[in-house]
């Protein structure tokens, strides 16, 4: 079925700004040239004008619930602000002994590794598991649970 251009214009000047460029060319050109729709136009255009200056009231209750949702998502914001703070105390404060602690590690495996009489590569290999077994069994017992970090709408995280 073919579309008609006046209901095509139509469609258009309902869009408003929305419609792309070659859109709205075509749709001042077509205004031009017809009466009805050029008609219908202005009519939209009055309608607009009279809803905008329309003022519009809210319900006190209405006020007050909105206030109190955006003081609370404004709280929620704070704390999550805060506890990625402290989370990043946490990393620093780990990474820091961590880099501190590292060659100490390294030397105490070696030397043990001496002491039983072991390779190099076993004394290395229990070192790395050593360092890397904390992340491992965290990560079991946080899959475990079906604890995993949830993304929100606003950007913020949760735990």
């Amino acid at each position: 079925m073919m579309r008609d251009t006046h209901d095509e214009a139509r469609e258009l000047i309902a869009v408003g700004h929305a419609a792309s460029d070659a859109q709205q060319i075509w749709l001042r050109n077509h205004l031009e040239e017809c009466a009805s729709c050029r008609d219908y136009a202005e009519g939209a255009a009055q309608m607009v004008r009279a809803l905008r200056s329309l003022p519009v009231v809210a319900d006190a209750r209405l006020v007050r619930a909105t206030q109190m949702r955006v003081r609370f998502h404004a709280a929620r914001l704070r704390e999550t602000r805060e506890r990625m703070w402290l989370v990043g105390l946490a990393c620093l404060g780990v990474g820091l002994t961590a880099t501190l602690t590292l060659p100490f590690l390294w030397r105490l495996f070696a030397w043990m590794g001496d002491q039983i009489g072991v390779s190099t590569l076993v004394w290395q290999t229990a070192f790395l598991l050593f360092f890397i077994a904390p992340a491992l069994v965290l990560g079991v017992v946080l899959l475990a649970r079906g604890a995993h970090v949830k993304s929100h709408k606003q950007g913020s995280w949760q735990w």
